[in-house]
């Protein structure tokens, strides 16, 4: 792995896929990062000024360039530690583990993730000033969770509340937070906005990986989530809601959330009330296959009755036009989370390659700009255009001819640019200076 932060990168003769219109450029280009953003886009064979600043330039041998990847629903701490680890392991351990796997993740061409819950403050920390490296992080904090509900990983020993301490382990980890009340919820919430979360997530349904929730019970009331929806509003961000049924899901709305996470379970009455209120539909592509994560009994049942349900829900949002965002939510599984690309290939069963790289690109950006001024990162994502952050993959063929190659980053991947940094680089680069004017022509 190489990385390099300084100078100025040119990627020449690429085709160039525009996210927004889901093709490729019809010539070959040249584009210019200056700093951390894009400066300049022009076709092959005009010299852009950039060129005599002494830029790095790269060849691209006019291979596929696309923005790089979002993954707008995963957990950066929890993708790939076991369960029982997450329980009970030194924090040290968790984060220095999550950490390695952040750089896993960039180097699958990942540059953003939207982190849905978990301590990961922290870690984006140590990414964003260079510690190590990883993607983007847009945190939610530890999860909002009712007593008994989805977030709640205690065991019945620990009841009444207080018995063994006021806090559970994954309380104070940070993974969690469980909160009972309007009061308690807007604490929860305050608390997270405190420590920089771009986003709220609250828990609003049963779960398939939790213990004592049915997967059809609706959680919280619908004052309790307005609370967390009233402080994120004050902040100038938004809440998401983890759901599945239509019950859940319309007391989230009436709350005023914005983004539904999973809902696999919706009848079209409720898609119908969402399309009608413009909101976002954050779901993965879950499926009762190798990709399903290790569970207990109780949670293969209710996963094979999300995955019954994906089909049918895909299908409803695309009658309904509704805004799809594309997200994992690996969790539990190193094996998995090095599937991230192979799931985003998968997305073949509802969408054609261009729409999946438009849905993991520009469309999952535009989620996350509901940030608003607790963006962490301003500027615009997603796409490749002047004024844009350098978040750029090469790769040695063209996706849009086989979308497979997502899921094989370490022979598909030459080049990985993150923020204007060079991480991954397999093709040839040159130094480009006033003295070398055919270098510069052949621009």
């Amino acid at each position: 792995m190489t990385s390099t932060g300084s100078g100025d990168v040119i990627i020449r003769n690429v085709r160039v896929f525009d996210s927004r219109a889901g093709r490729l450029s019809e010539t070959p280009q040249v584009v210019v990062v200056r700093g951390t953003t894009i400066d300049a886009i022009h076709p092959l064979g005009v010299t852009p000024a950039e060129a005599e600043t002494g830029a790095t330039v790269i060849e691209g041998g006019g291979r596929t360039l696309i923005p790089g990847l979002i993954d707008a629903h995963w957990h950066a701490t929890m993708a790939t530690v076991p369960m029982p680890d997450l329980m009970t392991a030194d924090l040290g351990y968790i984060h220095l583990s999550a950490g390695a796997a952040a750089t896993q993740t960039v180097l699958r061409g990942f540059t953003t993730v939207r982190d849905m819950g978990g301590p990961a403050f922290g870690l984006k920390r140590a990414i964003d000033t260079g510690v190590i490296t990883g993607p983007r992080i847009f945190p939610s904090g530890a999860m909002i969770s009712q007593t008994s509900g989805h977030g709640d990983f205690r065991s019945v020993h620990e009841l009444p509340r207080g018995r063994t301490g006021e806090h559970s382990y994954p309380e104070m980890a940070g993974v969690t937070s469980i909160a009972d009340g309007a009061d308690e919820v807007l604490r929860a919430a305050r608390e997270q906005l405190m420590q920089g979360a771009s986003q709220l997530k609250v828990l609003a349904g049963g779960g398939v990986a939790s213990a004592y929730d049915p997967l059809e019970a609706t959680q919280y009331t619908e004052a309790e989530i307005h609370a967390a929806v009233a402080a994120a509003q004050n902040w100038g961000t938004y809440v998401a809601v983890h759901a599945y049924t239509p019950h859940a899901v319309r007391q989230a709305i009436r709350a005023g959330v914005k983004s539904i996470e999973h809902g696999h379970l919706l009848d079209e009455a409720t898609v119908e009330l969402m399309a009608a209120q413009g909101i976002w539909w954050s779901m993965q592509p879950f499926l009762d296959d190798e990709d399903t994560p290790p569970q207990s009994p109780a949670s293969r049942v209710k996963n094979a009755l999300v995955a019954r349900g994906t089909d049918n829900a895909y299908a409803l949002a695309r009658k309904y036009g509704i805004p799809v965002a594309w997200g994992t939510d690996t969790l539990f599984s190193p094996e998995l989370a090095a599937r991230q690309g192979h799931r985003l290939a998968g997305m073949t069963r509802w969408f054609t390659p261009a729409e999946i790289l438009t849905m993991a690109t520009a469309t999952n950006a535009d989620l996350l700009a509901l940030s608003g001024p607790r963006n962490p990162y301003p500027g615009r994502l997603g796409v490749i255009e002047p004024g844009a952050l350098a978040d750029l993959l090469v790769f040695d063929g063209n996706p849009l001819d086989d979308i497979t190659m997502l899921g094989r980053p370490d022979e598909a991947l030459a080049l990985i640019v993150k923020d204007g940094a060079v991480v991954k680089n397999t093709l040839a680069a040159t130094a480009a200076r006033f003295d070398n004017p055919d270098l510069i022509a052949s621009m």
